[in-house]
């Protein structure tokens, strides 16, 4: 059986992310906000709110129960003043929590996590058997000799 340490990440991300396109909605405010309060501008992707999605599923999974305050400062960033103008030392700025607090939401809603009381966010088992389906997806698709030891 394949788990989500068996695959590479990036693949694993790209891969859950595809499909969550389909599972959940991307709220209407994405577009226009920040990822973080060290970033000056919004993200450049047109997925980003799906790819974020996967990797917070993907990062609960792995470190489980986990709060928002701890993937806040994971998904994090150094301050430099301004992005164009490097004018002080980089100091370390936690991630937007609304939108790891409404990814996770929207998860919970699809079943995929579920919330411990006191804990943080666990993976449900639906959502563990989705991330194993998926891995075993993607790692069946990769082209790397180097992992064949692996299956």
């Amino acid at each position: 059986m394949v788990t989500i340490y068996d695959v590479p990440a990036d693949d694993l991300i790209e891969a859950v992310a595809a499909r969550l396109e389909d599972r959940i909605d991307e709220p209407d405010w994405v577009e226009f906000t920040k990822s973080g309060a060290g970033k000056e501008l919004p993200p450049e992707q047109d997925d980003f709110w799906y790819v974020r999605s996967a990797s917070l599923l993907r990062k609960v999974a792995q470190n489980e129960p986990i709060g928002i305050e701890r993937l806040a400062t994971e998904y994090g960033s150094k301050k430099r003043g301004s992005n164009r103008y490097s004018v002080r030392p980089g100091e370390h700025e936690g991630g937007s929590r609304n939108l790891i607090r409404t990814a996770l939401q929207a998860l919970e809603d699809e079943g995929l996590v579920i919330t411990a009381a006191g804990e943080g966010r666990r993976v449900s088992d639906e959502g563990e058997a989705f991330l194993s389906e998926v891995a075993t997806e993607v790692f069946e698709d990769l082209d790397r000799p180097e992992l064949e030891r692996y299956a």
